[in-house]
């Protein structure tokens, strides 16, 4: 790049962050409200902005919105008491925010679940599913995420495979006529050893047979670089399997631009593409305090998909 452009270049992103910003480096006074809204659906979680929001979760919500956030996802939903996902789900409407994944669909324990031919697991599984929906509806939910669990080392791949697409057309079968949608979410194998679903083609040859708009790929950007890289040719192959995207730098899993991911080249291509669904901050913030947390909005206002 020339010097000349690689100036332009510097200066036009400068001069996309908010001025608040500037005023507030350095310092540890909260960030200015009505901030403009991100061109894309980035959904912080709880606990991400706590130092300027406090713990309770609709003052997260208020503080994310303010800052021009569009989206919020949060794990722990169907943990939360009933009347609690039921005012998430009310404040979300309140500031026209959408509502991103919760954890959904899981069997318990470190042993191997779905991959097994085994009713007591899959009914297990299945109650989950059923419980997620009315966790969903309360907070104005669609997608839940899927861990399909631990491999069997004592059988063969093929046939855990089967287990896998078993338990999930059943899954398909009670999510569909509620328009809910399970994200099967594929882990890499540093931090996550032993699992069934590590890769986005693996997640695509098992949505393909399960053959239902509820079940779609969590393409989690950090455990894909890890896990096999080739991030935009993988999207371009998987992409019509593609339900949700979950973002996290490497190394570190913290925010985009602390680490080797390109993420204003990669967003711009899911934009590009027409994907109009949410991104997922998965991640912990790089800086501790106010001073880390305003880190975090400013990097994903440099992140954020210019036209």
């Amino acid at each position: 790049m020339k010097r000349r452009t690689f100036v332009k270049s510097s200066l036009a992103a400068s001069a996309a962050i908010p001025a608040s910003f500037s005023s507030l480096e350095g310092k540890t006074g909260s960030p200015s409200k009505g901030e403009p809204k991100f061109t894309l659906k980035f959904a912080p979680h709880t606990g991400m902005f706590k130092e300027h929001a406090g713990d309770d979760p609709l003052d997260e919500i208020q503080f994310m919105a303010d800052q021009g956030f569009t989206a919020f996802e949060d794990n722990y939903l169907k943990r939360r008491e009933p009347a609690m996902q039921e005012k998430i789900g009310a404040k979300l409407a309140q500031l026209n925010m959408d509502m991103g994944v919760f954890v959904g669909g899981r069997v318990e324990g470190k042993k191997p679940s779905l991959v097994m031919d085994d009713e007591s697991i899959r009914e297990e599984f299945l109650k989950g599913i059923k419980a997620s929906v009315d966790a969903a509806k309360r907070a104005n939910a669609t997608w839940m995420t899927v861990l399909p669990g631990f491999l069997d080392l004592r059988q063969e791949m093929g046939y855990q495979t089967v287990n896998v697409i078993e338990a999930l057309k059943r899954a398909s079968a009670i999510l569909e006529p509620h328009n809910l949608v399970m994200v099967l979410e594929p882990l890499n194998f540093f931090n996550h050893p032993g699992l069934f679903l590590t890769k986005i083609s693996q997640a695509y040859m098992v949505c393909k047979a399960v053959n239902s708009p509820a079940c779609k790929i969590l393409f989690d950007i950090y455990h894909q670089q890890i896990q096999e890289g080739n991030l935009i040719p993988n999207m371009e192959a998987s992409w019509e399997e593609i339900g949700y995207f979950q973002i996290g730098d490497n190394p570190g899993r913290k925010e985009p631009t602390t680490g080797e991911i390109n993420y204003k080249n990669v967003f711009k291509y899911i934009h590009e593409k027409g994907f109009e669904g949410i991104y997922g901050m998965e991640h912990r913030n790089f800086s501790e305090g106010k001073e880390g947390e305003l880190a975090v909005i400013k990097a994903y206002r440099e992140v954020d998909y210019e036209g």
